[in-house]
């Protein structure tokens, strides 16, 4: 479709069932659960062990063949931990493993696809044994982690640093470099002379934010009818 269809007031239910759905079935399963997150389509976000934690005002979207998926393991030596903090953007299909620790700063973003893990998951010499050599990843504040990339145990990744799509991370980054390949090298740097905005800032004011969005919302559907919505579902047309 080209545009959103639905009526204004579906969009709004929409979201709050979506809080609601992530407040009663995500919430539990965190060690520390935010405030003022956002989640799209919670039912295909999948916890598995704890603790973990999930900073204030983070948007965590998946979709159906994309889950998002944040695994601690083992659970029974309550050794390892996940700790997301504020801020932060985790897109569809990302997927965090933790054996020991895995952290990410404030407002980081994960493109689609991103995959952390902080363990090898199986010894080289004897593969009955179910985690293998670990050693904390560690990634710091505003750090973009491009689509496809792999960041492996023991890694640290420094402050603003930015990751190309499809970059496996085997050694540390450090802050504000701009890294890619298979081993990541670093490419060059951020141009020091150059203003960063962060999400830090961008979401600095979270309630005047919503009503941005909610004035845009209501514009972009003004005019739109549930009829008109179940006529572009069932019976779409150019345009549409």
């Amino acid at each position: 479709m080209l545009k959103d269809h639905r009526p204004y007031y579906l969009k709004r239910f929409y979201n709050k069932f979506q809080k609601m759905y992530a407040r009663y079935f995500l919430a539990p399963q965190f060690e520390v659960f935010g405030r003022g997150l956002v989640f799209m389509k919670p039912w295909h976000v999948e916890i598995f062990g704890g603790p973990i934690s999930l900073g204030d005002y983070s948007n965590v979207i998946a979709t159906p063949d994309k889950k998002v998926r944040l695994t601690v393991w083992p659970a029974w030596k309550s050794s390892g931990k996940i700790e997301i903090g504020r801020c932060c953007l985790i897109c569809p299909g990302t997927r965090i493993m933790a054996a020991t620790s895995v952290t990410m700063g404030d407002g980081c973003m994960t493109a689609q696809h991103v995959s952390i893990s902080d363990s090898d998951w199986h010894d080289l010499y004897d593969r009955s044994q179910p985690v293998g050599l670990t050693q904390a990843v560690r990634i710091g504040n505003n750090v973009w982690l491009g689509e496809n990339a792999v960041i492996c145990k023991g890694v640290t990744i420094g402050d603003n640093a930015v990751i190309g799509a499809g970059s496996i991370v085997v050694k540390d980054i450090p802050a504000n470099a701009i890294a890619a390949g298979n081993p990541a090298a670093v490419i060059k740097y951020l141009d020091p002379d150059k203003l960063i905005r962060t999400r830090m800032e961008w979401l600095a004011n979270p309630a005047r934010l919503a009503r941005e969005f909610e004035k845009i919302d209501r514009e972009m559907m003004k005019g739109n009818t549930l009829i008109g919505w179940f006529r572009a579902m069932l019976f779409p047309r150019k345009g549409d």
